[in-house]
């Protein structure tokens, strides 16, 4: 199977690149994935689109700034001459950080930029004063000697490069801090897509974040975009027409950011993402299974670690799917062919040409209904990605 066949055009200026006023302001494209049919709506006729009975799950994954700027301090730079006015620059360049995966509690997979400046053994020093943006950062002639950071009194927070990856990135060491957290909710920034050709505001820091993300269930470097439609009112709405909701955690990585490099589809290969399943969770899905209730997930994230778990548990005695509870990490790649055992209907937003995502609908639903629905939504100028419209599959 070939990675362009998952190809489609899109104008670039139906890439959104901000958020709605409203949450639950976007439209929908219902498709029908047993006929191909499709239907225009709205967000907002979602409820009424699900049946009495029906289990939604969500992903409770809560999105922290990840990208972080801060200063290497040169310890491995190649030595460059003082004459040069170039040289503390060279040495105390400013580099961008991308967290993407933990990997401990104070190690952490990251996407590092310039990566071929930044070697095994280096330093970055993060700071406040460095925590702007880019095009508003100070003078790098404030640097000081090699081997210090540029303002060592101001320094929060420093890392040391341990790894190098497969892939480029980067693993790091943090120094201990009291709360890591609370400086990284204090130095970074949310990690906006790169298809969203603006720097990241305040105001994102809440509408890149679904309204019911937990507070300890911190850990996506991504949002699970389908669920930035849902407002408080929607999900009071759901349960008053008898939906029943549940919750899972799958904190999204790298494989978000992450391009297909190869010609087939059978030889991509995903990154894992931590994932965790309650047991309050897992008894209301397989209740639902067992009651050959439907299994609606909200978001590919969800559909992902609800099909890797059945994947990793026995079947009940009927043979009917089942969960267990717990924890671990996913790197389920779903392609057109894959047997879905748990989700019966997906809620979902539109997706990059030739992605792994895209991929994932089509299994779901059909390759020509998806591309045929995706081809109409661009005639019909729909919102396509992370702040985009969304498309409901049943």
């Amino acid at each position: 199977m070939l990675v362009s066949d998952f190809d489609f055009y899109l104008p670039e200026e139906l890439i959104a690149q901000e958020a709605l006023a409203d949450r639950s302001g976007s439209r929908l494209l219902h498709l029908s994935r047993s006929s191909g049919n499709f239907e225009d709506r709205k967000f907002i006729d979602f409820p009424g689109l699900l049946r009495q009975g029906d289990l939604l799950v969500v992903n409770n994954s809560r999105v922290f700034p990840a990208r972080l700027y801060g200063r290497r301090a040169g310890l491995h730079a190649q030595p460059v001459s003082p004459r040069n006015p170039a040289a503390r620059d060279f040495l105390h360049g400013r580099v961008e950080v991308m967290l993407t995966r933990q990997l401990g509690p104070l190690e952490w997979q990251a996407l590092v930029r310039p990566g071929r400046k930044i070697g095994v053994g280096e330093k970055i020093f993060f700071s406040a004063a460095d925590s702007g943006s880019v095009s508003s950062a100070r003078s790098f002639s404030e640097a000081g000697a090699p081997g210090e950071p540029a303002k060592k009194q101001s320094t929060e927070l420093i890392a040391q490069v341990i790894a190098r990856g497969e892939f480029g990135e980067r693993t790091l060491r943090f120094e201990p801090v009291p709360d890591f957290f609370a400086l990284v909710e204090k130095l970074g920034h949310v990690p906006l897509p790169p298809y969203i050709a603006r720097e990241d505001r305040q105001d994102d820091r809440e509408r890149y974040q679904t309204v019911y993300a937990r507070p300890e269930a911190i850990g996506s470097v991504a949002a699970p975009t389908a669920g930035l439609h849902f407002t408080p009112q929607v999900l009071s709405e759901l349960r008053e027409r008898g939906i029943e909701i549940a919750e899972l955690t799958l904190h999204v990585g790298l494989g978000t950011f992450q391009p297909v490099h190869v010609e087939n589809v059978e030889e991509h290969k995903l990154h894992r993402e931590r994932f965790s399943i309650s047991e309050a969770a897992a008894a209301q899905i397989n209740q639902a299974l067992e009651e050959k209730r439907r299994v609606v997930a909200v978001g590919t994230t969800t559909v992902r670690t609800l099909e890797f778990a059945a994947s990793q548990s026995q079947p009940g005695p009927s043979g009917i799917a089942r969960i267990q509870a717990g924890s671990g990490e996913a790197d389920i790649f779903i392609y057109p062919g894959f047997k879905f055992r748990v989700v019966g209907a997906l809620l979902t937003n539109f997706h990059l040409p030739k992605s792994t995502l895209l991929m994932l609908v089509s299994a779901f639903a059909g390759r020509e209904n998806v591309l045929k629905a995706y081809e109409h939504a661009v005639k019909e100028k729909y919102r396509f990605f992370s702040y985009g419209d969304c498309m409901f599959v049943e």
